[in-house]
């Protein structure tokens, strides 16, 4: 019953729900490689974890980076 209230309240939110968007179309987005192309998905993530730490906290801050960007083009 609390629970069901929280989380009526957060969705009510424009701010929760605008979140609730943009993580849904990450999953639609993030899901789209695998489903189409299952074993080259299967060869990037075996690459993927053979990257050492630097190399992919690289990656993670150009990503996050471009994301930024992109949200100050779009906005």
């Amino acid at each position: 019953m609390i629970l069901r209230i929280i989380v009526t309240l957060m969705i009510d939110s424009s701010v929760w729900q605008q979140f609730l968007i943009a993580f849904s179309l990450v999953l639609v987005l993030e899901g789209i490689i695998p489903f189409l192309y299952p074993g080259r998905w299967r060869r990037m993530v075996v690459q993927i974890a053979s990257m050492d730490d630097r190399t992919m906290r690289i990656v993670g801050l150009v990503s996050m980076l471009c994301g930024v960007g992109l949200l100050i083009i779009v906005t």
